[in-house]
């Protein structure tokens, strides 16, 4: 038996369900798009509103470590 010749486990959507679940997918493209340009513009306002803390420089003599 070939491979193109076996019956699908479950029928393939006809009709409506068909366009249902196209119309579905392509809303939930474009809530996934929405919600990434949120999400970068988020990131890119927190980025410039907080600022860079300062380098910490760490110097060690032996045991001892200081923190300047």
């Amino acid at each position: 038996m070939s491979v193109g010749s076996r019956a699908r486990a479950t029928p393939r959507p006809k009709g409506i369900r068909r366009v249902e679940r196209w119309l579905v997918g392509l809303a939930m493209a474009v809530v996934a798009f929405i919600l990434e340009r949120l999400v970068m513009r988020s990131v890119k306002r927190s980025g410039d509103a907080r600022g860079h803390a300062p380098p910490t420089t760490v110097t060690s003599k032996g045991g001892e470590v200081d923190l300047e």
